[in-house]
């Protein structure tokens, strides 16, 4: 797998939380719940980039991003959002809910569990996503969790939307990690893998996904 390339979009918008809340947040949600956090860093700013070059710019799309956490990559996905969007956030983690409420005022925050996301938004009259960003640590769950969560990403993206989410690049080995990649091209018909994001701790990339079959 190759290096990250240097054409990714910068958006422009408001800047980052402050950096210091948003670690002391992180590392406050590892030590709750050290078996629901996959990653021993918030995203890095490439990363982030690179999982909203989904995002529509124009229109009024909606915007679904799940375990957002500190919201490393939720303010990435707001510079890139016209005035128009929604920008939804599930995080299961009531802290950090409470967290990104606070420092992302007009982000829509849904606390709950994303195996039941077609529910969570249709309570806010949302039938289908634009655009559906992913940090959840697949690598940690079974099997029965990734395809429930999966199944419900398949039934709520718009028929011309997609899906993206992040991998580490030494965990790609694990079964867990080599089991979601097969769910993946079986949910969807399309399955993008990028360029190593070096950078990011620790290296990671991300899958683009287009076209869910619905046969989860």
């Amino acid at each position: 797998m190759t290096s990250e390339p240097d054409d990714i979009p910068h958006p422009q918008g408001p800047g980052l939380p402050d950096p210091r809340a948003a670690r002391r947040a992180f590392l406050s949600a590892v030590l709750r719940n050290p078996g629901q956090m996959g990653a021993i860093m918030p995203s890095s700013q490439r990363m982030a980039r690179l999982l909203t070059t989904i995002v529509p710019r124009t229109g009024a799309p909606v915007v679904v991003e799940l375990g957002p956490g500190t919201g490393a990559v939720t303010s990435v996905i707001d510079a890139c959002l016209p005035e128009t969007a929604r920008h939804i956030a599930v995080e299961l983690d009531p802290a950090m809910a409470a967290f990104l409420q606070s420092t992302h005022p007009g982000l829509e925050v849904i606390e709950g569990d994303a195996a039941k996301l077609e529910a969570l938004l249709a309570e806010r009259d949302v039938e289908h996503a634009d655009a559906v960003v992913s940090g959840l640590p697949w690598s940690l769950f079974d099997d029965h969790t990734q395809r429930s969560i999966m199944s419900q990403v398949a039934e709520v993206i718009a028929p011309d939307g997609a899906f993206t989410t992040f991998a580490y690049s030494h965990g790609l080995l694990l079964s867990a990690a080599r089991r979601f990649r097969h769910l993946l091209h079986e949910t969807f018909e399309e399955v993008v893998v990028s360029a190593t994001v070096l950078r990011n701790v620790p290296p990671a990339f991300t899958y683009v996904c287009r076209r869910p079959r619905l046969t989860v």
